[in-house]
């Protein structure tokens, strides 16, 4: 199976820490080989400082994490973002090529949404119409393309988060009838998390302390680089460190984060 990673901040943060030992998955402590990827939300350079989130970058690689050089350049790179998505891909649909690597990006009401699968459906071939079509051959852009076609058919416009969450609630239902469907999902206002079967998240806030990663000999004290107000929350297939209070999702459960928290 794949190996998902999410993060989602009240303030921009740089996901270094958490990505290099989530990149050693990708053909060095896991056997996830057939590519890998990674989106960041970034906001505008407007008067307030504040951003929109609307901005977007997106790498993509089909050789392994760790062996890639792109993934080695997101390694070393500090780029902040308040929501982050990368994906590292074991193939069971759709051969090795960068057309198939996750995360997957299409735009809906003006905004970017990016897209992230691990599992394997099976017989699931929605009728797709408009503008959402897959472009690579998996069944996870496919479940994506759906997803973004139900959501336009269902809202006339950007909705609440709490609007949103209900909808997907719905639609992630009907696509798992078809076997594992873990993903993330993320449209630089939130980030929303599905479990079939293993999906794990963290919150780090203040009192923040030293966390260890488990797949690389690497530790971090998060009290030197955060500020009191900070919040981060990380999810991820399995769990990164081997000293935090990682929380199981249950099967079949949907959470949402947005500011760095579990959402209500």
């Amino acid at each position: 199976m794949c190996q998902l990673l999410g993060m989602n901040c009240n303030t921009p943060t740089d996901v270094t820490f958490s990505f290099s030992g989530f990149a050693q998955r990708g053909g060095n402590t896991g056997e996830h080989a057939d590519g890998w990827g990674i989106a960041f939300f970034e906001g505008g350079n407007d008067s307030t400082g504040s951003g929109s989130d609307k901005g977007l970058r997106h790498f993509v690689d089909h050789q392994s994490a760790s062996e890639s050089p792109v993934a080695e350049l997101i390694r070393r790179y500090p780029i902040k973002s308040r929501n982050v998505i990368a994906h590292i891909r074991k193939a069971t649909q759709g051969r090795v090529a960068l057309e198939n690597c996750h995360p997957f990006v299409r735009e809906l009401w003006g905004r970017y949404w990016v897209f992230a699968h691990n599992g394997d459906l099976k017989d699931f071939s929605p009728r797709l119409h408009g503008s959402f079509r897959p472009v690579g051959s998996t069944d996870s852009e496919r479940a994506f393309c759906w997803i973004m076609q139900e959501l336009a058919k269902s809202h006339a416009g950007v909705p609440s988060v709490e609007e949103l969450t209900l909808t997907l609630r719905e639609l992630a239902a009907q696509i798992a009838l078809h076997g594992t469907f873990n993903f993330l999902l993320g449209n630089g206002l939130a980030l929303w998390a599905h479990a079939s079967t293993n999906l794990y998240y963290v919150e780090r806030k203040h009192p923040f302390a030293h966390a260890t990663l488990s797949d690389e000999d690497l530790s971090v004290n998060f009290a030197e680089y955060t500020q009191p107000t900070d919040r981060v929350a990380v999810v991820v297939t399995a769990p990164l460190t081997t000293n935090e209070n990682w929380v199981a999702f249950a099967p079949g459960e949907l959470k949402v984060f947005a500011g760095g928290a579990l959402h209500a």
